[in-house]
């Protein structure tokens, strides 16, 4: 069968029946008697494509070395010439190194960016806390420097009342209820008794109805049922406020009738009566009428954190002691 093959690739014409008697589906190897695949023919040759490919790199790197020679042979016998081509190279590929450059730096710079875009995310988060932290810091300066200042007025005013009885801290105010009311945290047990006046450094505010052993009840100058007599200051004029239950005082002429009340007409507290220490200042007059006036009063009792207690201005005086009956002597007989 061997030799029929060879006979026939001898022959004109015989080579494309030889390759085609080469061509089996598979041959077998007589040695182990599998069938083998023929072998791959790894000649460029028979690719058109690696035959073009080889042709241009053949073609470049000759070109390559043609540059090269006479790039080499300008710089060496006209040094001129080759600094201006290189300057024209470099004017040609500056853009577009450039360009390169600019992406390489862009890829490049994404994980940094990434990474800084989280970072500043956190440090963001870190920031707007701490900005938080410091308000609420600085709203507690703030409480504190009005509670001190409060407390060094106060002070001031226990050091010129010679009848302070304690300094307590305003516990609670009715503001929207008709009966106006407050409570300290002293009580009898501190020194404080029913009807004394309690006020703070810029005014009156009212007089101690209640008392128990750590806390007492007071009634605030605005209250319906609070009658104070006062004084206008510019001229000495007695009137009494009496409190409307919505956070006003009336003002009424004690004695004159027609009386014109001006606004910024200011009472202080007159003495009469004896339960209030006189010059305490009450109410300022906020509207022009006759014979009634509408006034503010001058101590707030909402934005008020610490009051001062004092003695009654004129205390009752103890009730005069019984005869205690003597007995008669007997008669002698």
């Amino acid at each position: 069968m061997q030799r029929i093959v060879t006979d026939e690739a001898t022959r004109p014409g015989g080579k494309r029946r030889a390759a085609a008697s080469r061509s089996p589906v598979s041959s077998t190897d007589p040695s182990r008697g599998k069938e083998m695949a023929p072998p791959r023919n790894r000649r460029p040759g028979f690719s058109r494509r690696a035959q073009y490919g080889l042709f241009l790199a053949y073609v470049g790197a000759v070109g390559g070395l043609l540059v090269g020679a006479i790039l080499l042979l300008l710089s060496t016998f006209n040094p001129p010439a080759f600094a201006a081509v290189r300057s024209t190279l470099s004017e040609i590929t500056t853009p577009v190194s450039s360009a390169f450059d600019w992406a390489r730096r862009g890829i490049a710079g994404v994980p940094g960016g990434v990474a800084s875009y989280f970072g500043v995310r956190s440090e963001n988060a870190r920031l707007k806390q701490q900005i938080d932290n410091d308000k609420r810091l600085v709203a507690e300066a703030r409480t504190l420097g009005q509670e001190n200042h409060s407390l060094r007025e106060m002070l001031k005013l226990r050091d010129v009342a010679t009848d302070a009885v304690v300094i307590a801290r305003l516990v609670n105010s009715t503001s929207s209820s008709t009966r106006r009311y407050a409570t300290l945290n002293a009580g009898s047990w501190q020194g404080v008794k029913h009807g004394q006046p309690v006020r703070e450094p810029d005014g009156l505010i009212g007089q101690v109805i209640e008392t128990s052993p750590n806390t007492s009840r007071v009634l605030l100058v605005v209250d319906a049922e609070s009658i104070v007599p006062v004084r206008r200051i510019r001229d000495g004029m007695p009137a009494i406020a009496s409190g409307r239950g919505d956070g006003l005082i009336e003002v009424r002429s004690a004695n004159v009738a027609n009386m014109l009340f001006q606004p910024g007409d200011t009472f202080v507290t007159s003495g009469t009566g004896g339960v209030f220490p006189p010059n305490i200042p009450v109410a300022r007059v906020i509207k022009t009428a006759r014979d009634v006036a509408t006034a503010e009063p001058s101590a707030n009792p909402d934005s008020l954190d610490f009051a001062l207690v004092q003695q009654v201005f004129l205390p009752e005086p103890p009730p005069a002691p019984t005869p205690t009956p003597t007995a008669k002597p007997k008669a002698k007989k």
